[in-house]
């Protein structure tokens, strides 16, 4: 028995192409601005903007990709390819995360004061724009758009923070608030990319999205009439939202086709509920050798 159901990412693509055209417009702003104000930690951020853009532009490119039908060459279609893409963003923006820390440490023991007034407006016109894609991506459900949506929450909380510290420094001497709140929000980003990595690395290499959904599955097949046993039952995910089940299950004794037609029908109504995108289920005789064994 087979099953296939074809998923629609038209709106991811929107949304991953709604941010990746505001984090660029943005990224000319803050080059221009920081060049304005000669302000080497706007500079700093407008590069790390920009590896910010490409990153999107990848995942956008990837996205689209995923949308393709399955074909000869990949026979369950082009999913993986956004699971690629959130796979290689979250490498990027870790490897971001750590520059900057790079970058702001040392600044802890020679601080320095930056031009207030122009931060002020930058961060402002950051956290508006950086903030609305933000909440673009926020409703989408793939790994791909919640890994892009920490890059531009990354980017919201560091305008955040600028903007902060650019007020207090307008009445305070304390230029050393800017590297120690640039380093608070870096590391709180680098933890929750981090496990979306992680959760991301494991689909790739197909572990089971979720062991309790694998053993209900199990018992749900075994408490059919017809079944004596389940083996070779594996549950995976091809991009953390459309999961695969592929199952051999044993008679327990030999029936008509138009029998095995009605148990394939309670197991396609059985599954239902689990949302699996693609299904192959094997019938197998009592005393039949399994292939597979």
């Amino acid at each position: 028995m087979h099953n296939h159901v074809h998923g629609d990412n038209n709106d991811s693509s929107k949304r991953i192409g709604w941010a990746f055209f505001l984090n660029v417009g943005f990224t000319i702003i803050e080059f221009i601005g920081g060049w304005l104000t000669n302000s080497t930690a706007i500079m700093a951020d407008a590069v790390h903007d920009l590896g910010d853009s490409l990153s999107i532009g990848l995942a956008w490119l990837l996205n689209k990709v995923s949308d393709k039908s399955a074909d000869e060459s990949f026979s369950y279609g082009y999913q993986r390819f956004s699971l690629l893409s959130a796979l290689i963003n979250g490498a990027v923006l870790v490897g971001g995360s750590i520059w900057v820390l790079s970058e702001a440490l040392p600044r802890l023991l020679n601080p320095q004061m930056p031009h207030a007034e122009g931060m002020i407006a930058l961060a402002t016109f950051g956290v508006l724009v950086n903030g609305f894609a933000a909440y673009k991506l926020s409703t989408g459900k793939s790994l791909n758009e919640r890994i892009l949506n920490w890059h531009l929450l990354e980017d919201v909380l560091g305008w955040f923070a600028v903007l902060i510290v650019a007020i207090i420094l307008l009445f305070v001497d304390l230029p050393i608030l800017d590297p120690v709140l640039s380093i608070g929000f870096t590391l709180f980003i680098l933890i929750n990319v981090a496990k979306n990595l992680v959760s991301t690395i494991r689909i790739f290499l197909q572990a089971t999205p979720d062991k309790t959904v694998r053993l209900k599955i199990i018992n749900d097949l075994q408490s059919l009439t017809y079944i004596s046993d389940v083996h070779h039952i594996h549950l995976w995910s091809l991009d953390g939202n459309n999961n695969v089940l592929t199952a051999h299950l044993t008679l327990n004794n030999s029936i008509d086709p138009l029998v095995q037609t009605k148990i394939k029908d309670e197991i396609a109504t059985l599954l239902i509920p689990y949302d699996l995108s693609h299904t192959t289920i094997e019938l197998e005789f009592p005393n039949e050798t399994c292939r597979d064994k």
